[in-house]
């Protein structure tokens, strides 16, 4: 026998190899795939979520007879939505137009929203004056499909009066602190849900805006972020605290109902 083949001999294997028993081999196995399973879990869990729904913040007065101010939710560069705040006053008797306040002369005080593209609406309500009045929204109320939404021109507040009459309130956001608008959208064809947040005092504002980027989706009011993702950079806006009802408020009797009962829900 040559050198080389001795060596040879060594390399040999000198056990026959190990024949697994049928189910360890199906164990092993299944333990493999579970393994993999997971591993691809652990990458999807890896990747960024996916925004769905974008939050803008915001703090633009709407100022009485000033201009109006124009909401582009999703910032596409088309105004969706239009506030304007208005307040005028009539003469009084024998007097000049324009030269009288109440209660000598009729007035009228009126904050509206305009929805300014074809197809959108804003969620209302109808007022205990039969008016259709835009609806003031707590926090976490669910703005979407099946709600009430009436498109045009719809009031947050309005109030008339004249010399003989303190005001008839019209609509439940007059004497409150603020809320929140339900907002629906049209974009090339598809339906989108937001929601807007008004502050109510001396100037109201607009301070805060949100839609779902997903079409036909409810959205929640006030939310800022979807369950899905993970940032908290953006801070959600300070929501209304529930105001009792003012001695003016309580001063229009049975015209002040409405401010008494106020509707959360779009109907």
């Amino acid at each position: 026998m040559t050198s080389s083949e001795d060596s040879n001999r060594s390399l040999a294997p000198t056990r026959p190899p190990t024949h697994l028993s049928p189910d360890l081999d199906k164990g092993l196995m299944g333990y493999a795939v579970a393994a993999g399973a997971a591993g691809v879990g652990l990458l999807a869990l890896a990747q960024p979520a996916e925004a769905k729904i974008v939050y803008t913040p915001s703090n633009i007065p709407i100022t009485v007879n000033g201009p109006a101010v124009q909401l582009d939710l999703n910032h596409d560069g088309i105004a969706d939505f239009s506030f304007f705040n208005g307040e005028g006053f009539d003469a009084a008797r024998g007097g000049a137009r324009g030269d009288a306040r109440p209660p000598e002369g009729s007035s009228a005080r009126f904050l509206n929203i305009y929805a300014v593209q074809p197809g959108n609406s804003v969620g209302a309500i109808t007022s205990f004056t039969k008016q259709t009045c835009a609806a003031e929204l707590g926090p976490e109320r669910r703005v979407g499909p099946g709600k009430n939404f009436q498109q045009g021109v719809i009031p947050l507040f309005d109030v008339a009066g004249d010399y003989t009459s303190p005001g008839t309130v019209n609509c439940p956001w007059q004497g409150n602190k603020g809320g929140f608008l339900g907002l629906k959208f049209v974009v090339e064809g598809q339906t989108f849900y937001g929601w807007a947040y008004i502050t109510l005092g001396s100037v109201p504002a607009l301070r805060g805006y949100a839609y779902e980027d997903v079409p036909n989706t409810t959205i929640l009011t006030g939310a800022t972020r979807g369950p899905d993702e993970r940032s908290d950079a953006s801070r959600p806006p300070a929501l209304p605290t529930p105001q009792p009802a003012s001695l003016g408020m309580l001063a229009l009797g049975a015209r002040g109902i409405a401010i008494w009962r106020r509707p959360e829900e779009m109907n």
